[in-house]
Formats: C-alpha cells, sequence, structure tokens
C-alpha cells in the first residue's frame, strides 16, 4: 500500500519538523495530550501509526510492561528503532487497518496523527474496542474536522501575504481530501465531528474527554503560532471501553 512517508522527498521534510527533531516537547498538542494519558505501570499500551516512536518512549518512561509501535511506513519504522528504542517496546511495520486486534489484550491505545489517513474509521473503533480489555482507555489524536474540510488545508491570503481566514467546504460529505504538504501531494479522510463522537459511544465506548488543540503560551512567540487560534487544527479524544451492548443512534 502505498504511503506518503515512504517518500523520501516527504519523509527529509518531515524530519526537519520540529515535533521530528525534538519529539514531544516540540509537539504543540503534547501540553493538552500529556494529562489524558492512564496510569500507565505495568499496563500494556499499543500504539497506532507510532512514527518516530515518542509516545512509546512515553509509555516506556512511565513504567508501560509490554509496547507495540506499528505503523505502516518502514522508514518511519527504521527510525523509531533508531531513536526511541527499549527492552518492552517493540516495532512493526503494519497498518492500522491491517493489524490483527488480539481480543482484550491491551491496556491501553494511542493513536496521534494518524486516523485522518483512515477512510472506514467506524471499524477501527470496532477493532479497538475489541482488543481492549473491559474499562480501556483509547487515547487519539486526529485531525479537527474544520481542518480537513477546509479547501486544500491553508488560508485564503491578503495581497499582503496575511493569513485573511479559514474557508471550509463540503463539511457535511465525508470521504478522500487531496492537499499538498511538506512538497508532495497528500490524500486524507475528512470524518464529521458527528462520526468520530458518535462512532465512539456507537461501538462500546464512553467518552471522557474531548479538547480542541490549541498552542500553549511558551510557544505563541513562534511565527504564525498565534494564527492557531483562529481555527482548531487537531481533536483529542480519551475514551473507555464498556463492556454492556452499546445502543445505536443513527450517525
Amino acid at each position: 500500500m502505498y504511503n506518503e512517508y515512504d517518500n523520501e522527498n516527504f519523509f527529509e521534510q518531515y524530519a526537519q519538523m520540529p515535533r521530528s527533531k525534538n519529539g514531544l516537547a516540540s509537539a504543540g498538542e503534547w501540553h493538552q495530550l500529556k494529562p489524558l494519558f492512564p496510569p500507565l505501570r505495568g499496563r500494556k499500551m499499543l500504539d497506532l501509526g507510532c512514527g518516530y516512536g515518542w509516545h512509546c518512549m512515553y509509555a516506556a518512561e512511565q513504567g508501560a510492561s509490554d509496547i507495540l509501535g506499528i505503523d505502516l511506513s518502514k522508514k518511519m519504522i527504521t527510525e523509531a528503532k533508531r531513536r526511541n528504542t527499549d527492552k518492552r517496546i517493540k516495532y512493526r511495520v503494519c497498518g492500522i487497518e491491517e493489524y490483527e486486534y488480539p481480543e482484550n489484550t491491551w491496556d491501553c491505545v494511542v493513536s496521534n496523527l494518524a486516523l485522518h489517513y483512515i477512510e472506514n474509521i467506524e471499524r477501527v473503533f470496532q477493532n479497538v474496542h475489541k482488543t481492549l480489555i473491559p474499562g480501556g482507555t483509547f487515547l487519539f489524536n486526529i485531525e479537527h474536522p474544520v481542518f480537513t474540510s477546509g479547501v486544500n488545508q491553508d488560508w485564503i491570503y491578503g495581497e499582503d501575504g496575511c493569513p485573511k481566514y479559514w474557508p471550509v467546504d463540503n463539511y457535511f460529505i465525508p470521504g478522500e481530501r487531496e492537499t499538498h504538504f511538506l512538497g508532495c501531494d497528500v490524500k486524507k479522510q475528512h470524518h464529521t465531528l458527528t462520526q468520530i463522537l458518535m462512532g465512539l459511544i456507537n461501538n462500546g465506548f464512553i467518552l471522557e474527554a474531548v479538547e480542541e488543540a490549541r498552542p500553549s503560551e511558551e510557544m505563541m512567540g513562534i511565527p504564525g503560532m498565534k494564527d492557531e487560534l483562529r481555527r482548531p487544527m487537531m481533536l483529542l479524544v480519551k475514551s473507555v471501553s464498556v463492556s454492556q451492548k452499546p445502543r445505536k443512534y443513527d450517525i
């Protein structure tokens, strides 16, 4: 399966991003995502779309007993093994949709900035519910629907080159969106807020936290960061798996 992150030019550009160079400390959402993690000491954690493995290493530092990071990109897994190794961490080249999701196996499933590449996100929710123990945590960060429904996922600029506004179109039409990111044409999947949140509820999860990522005060001095307060870019969701059969709502 084609993956942009195995494109040499794309991967080289990705490697220059602050979050790639410096890890979680340079991830704008980390100050909000970190407090949402459940206690991990002695627990087993699965990372869907692990990238460089930063969250896997965080889990190891928190005392997790077994950690598996999967990613469709061979380049990402190679980099994860180089940067974030620990005897408790295993890495595997595997797509989120291809993983076997063994039943009642993981205490926590994490996914950071990967689910907006998945077309059938509800199927992922079903599989995660299956693979979590009852009461297990599913914590993910996905590109916000306002961002994925943005026209070309970019601002409309004025004559002075400054962003005027963020255009949104076809919000209620889910599916593929094409954008230009890091010098490459990238395909993503747009999901509405209803699809994401009700998809969880309809598949056996209770919502514990829903947050829209915004930069920390410490990052406000970075050029362009104040514009991140003009529209949401990321959606953070923490949910808990329940054993009873969920009531189904139309979405």
